[in-house]
């Protein structure tokens, strides 16, 4: 292994804008079938799932394959972790065994934490603060059926969590419009909001119409994220209007699209007749995890140049 720091990918502010749009060029390479190359090959991915996860696990596992690699899937049973290892520990062990590690976990701090002590790239497959990857694959859908996401209008209806958060953090790197529409007291992190208010129009208002006015893309996600259950029957209540149905996004452009990350709760943060109708690109969207994916993993652990 390098004795040198790799380059991580814990938030989408890491990447600039002009290498967004490179990785986001490479992906639609690799959807549309045209990129032959196995980078991966004769190298390994560590997986630490210390939140279970459908679409994170197999849309790594299987690009690490067709980059012509190897996944390895680590529970919080499989690692020490788990047992009271301290994550720096790990990090050294597993940077002398693979060649990545991606970490899907509560705490932010934790991904920083072990990046700071791995030599190897760390990739934040989500964290309670922010979720890059899943975003970065939002915007890839957003271009594939939008052209383009400069000059778009995005709405965020619900909480201000990390999907929120990583929208913010996006709009501050490529420059979009981006209307928040969160109930009082579920604001996005103020720190993450003000650095992007610094650079593009970013703004948080309580009405759900307003963020749907006149927006191209419309997006949710369930009200209470793995953690939360507890909360449920509070944030129903907090949440009370704030469902994406057939009246809201009426009131965005006829062209508009419907965005959720999954898994979703019919019939709470959206209606069935938006999530299942034909403004929805839910499953497009969740196709695209795997071939951001594969472009980050591509750059970071295969050395490919954007």
């Amino acid at each position: 292994m390098p004795a040198d720091r790799a380059r991580d990918f814990l938030a989408i502010p890491d990447y600039s804008r002009d290498e967004l749009l490179k990785l986001f060029e490479l992906a639609e390479r690799m959807r549309a079938g045209s990129y032959a190359e196995r980078p991966l090959a004769g190298k390994s991915l560590a997986m630490i799932f210390m939140k279970s996860s459908t679409r994170t696990r197999v849309s790594f596992e299987v690009g690490t394959s067709q980059l012509g690699g190897h996944a390895l899937f680590l529970s919080s049973r499989d690692v020490q972790l788990g047992r009271g290892e301290p994550l720096a520990d790990t990090a050294r062990v597993l940077s002398r065994y693979v060649d990545g590690i991606m970490i899907r976990t509560f705490a932010h701090a934790e991904v920083e934490e072990l990046a700071k002590f791995a030599s190897v790239p760390v990739i934040n497959g989500l964290t309670d603060l922010l979720h890059p990857c899943q975003v970065l694959a939002d915007i890839l859908t957003v271009r594939q059926h939008l052209g383009t996401i400069e000059g778009k209008r995005v709405a965020w209806i619900g909480d201000g969590n990390n999907m929120a958060n990583s929208w913010i953090n996006a709009a501050y790197r490529l420059g979009f419009d981006l209307t928040l529409a969160c109930p009082d007291g579920y604001d996005p992190d103020p720190a993450i909001l003000k650095r992007a208010q610094s650079a593009g129009n970013v703004r948080v208002v309580r009405d759900p119409a307003e963020a749907a006015d006149s927006a191209d893309v419309v997006n949710t996600d369930v009200w209470a994220s793995m953690g939360q259950e507890g909360e449920q029957k509070v944030r129903e209540k907090a949440f009370a209007g704030f469902i994406v149905d057939e009246k809201l996004m009426a009131r965005a452009m006829s062209h508009a699209i419907f965005l959720h990350c999954l898994p979703a709760h019919r019939g709470e943060e959206v209606a069935a007749a938006v999530i299942d109708g034909p403004r929805s690109r839910v499953w497009d969207e969740a196709e695209n995890r795997l071939h951001i994916q594969k472009a980050i993993m591509a750059n970071l652990m295969g050395g490919v140049a954007l």
